[in-house]
């Protein structure tokens, strides 16, 4: 698999002329953006001072958060065509460089299917959305992964709907190289981080929407995360003293929460960005470094989990 420093000379020599086209037509989309942005505003606080003066604080409120709506849909409408520009001519040719196995849906997303089977998250979503599917091969190993939006919806007393955001980031599932017939699931350890050890100790071996609790030997790992399963020995067999370590150095590098499961011979993997990942920046120049190694790292780290983790050496037989 190509390394950083290869995909940012990628990025930066082979992609320049249409990242300098798309830079210039950044430009344009900013200006309109606050252009229109301003206009808007305005008629929004022209509104809700009138409906503020005139009618109740309920009418307000139900104004305010239309507009807030409306406003999340003009931002996307103004972008929407620079967008797809920046996923064909740059996110495309990236993910191609990576490996050439590796397909790319931007329209596409992991299923609702695969984010239920993974057993990461006590809530059902009762919708889930998300868009940069990646599906295809790493040495063998077969990974697909996407951004994912997955929410629960909730009604109030007097019926109004609200959505409860479950999780938002990168959804990433690839093969494992061990057999296993139970379910493990690898969870951040707040309760100890927000607790201590004796009460989040507690609230972890009570936790009543999980499996048994699993102590494990490594100290690091154990301030880290939490483990639950439905088989103990089979969890040691997966969370070996490496494979802890790798899964340690994995989160030090991403340094975002990160929730793993092995089930039905897949790794599971969601890490916690809050924001969509391969959307073209409209405020920050594109040419920009950390604009620019913002997209590469994330990549870099989306299918280098089979390298990170070694799935693709054969370390250990299948039961």
């Amino acid at each position: 698999m190509k390394s950083i420093s290869q995909l940012t000379d990628f990025y930066y020599n082979k992609l320049y002329p249409e990242l300098k086209i798309l830079e210039e037509e950044r430009k344009k989309i900013k200006k309109r953006i606050i252009k229109i942005g301003t206009l808007y505003l305005l008629f929004v606080a022209l509104i809700s001072f009138f409906l503020y003066k005139s009618f109740s604080l309920d009418i307000l409120a139900f104004f305010l958060i239309f507009a807030l709506a409306a406003t999340k849909w003009l931002y996307t409408y103004l972008i929407k065509d620079y967008n797809i520009d920046f996923k064909h001519k740059i996110i495309a040719p990236l993910i191609s460089h990576i490996d050439k196995t590796l397909n790319y849906t931007p329209t596409q997303h992991i299923s609702s299917a695969a984010f239920n089977r993974s057993r990461l998250f006590a809530t059902r979503p009762d919708r889930v959305s998300g868009n940069d599917y990646v599906k295809g091969t790493i040495d063998g190993i077969a990974i697909e992964f996407s951004d994912l939006l997955a929410e629960k919806k909730h009604r109030d007393s007097k019926g109004r709907e609200s959505w409860e955001t479950i999780f938002l980031g990168l959804f990433i599932v690839s093969e494992f190289p061990k057999h296993f017939h139970g379910e493990t699931v690898v969870l951040p350890d707040s309760a100890q981080k927000i607790f201590g050890d004796l009460l989040g100790g507690w609230l972890q071996k009570n936790n009543g929407s999980r499996s048994e609790l699993v102590k494990m030997d490594n100290i690091e790992f154990e301030k880290e995360f939490v483990v639950y399963s439905t088989d103990q020995i089979e969890a040691r067999y997966i969370l070996t003293p490496s494979m802890m370590e790798k899964l340690l150095a994995y989160k030090k590098k991403i340094q975002h929460p990160i929730y793993i499961s092995f089930i039905g011979g897949n790794i599971y993997l969601a890490i916690e960005y809050n924001s969509d990942m391969f959307e073209a920046s409209v405020f920050h120049s594109l040419l920009e470094y950390k604009i620019a190694m913002e997209y590469i790292q994330t990549l870099h780290l989306a299918v280098g989990i089979v390298e990170e983790l070694k799935l693709n050496q054969k370390l250990w037989s299948k039961l």
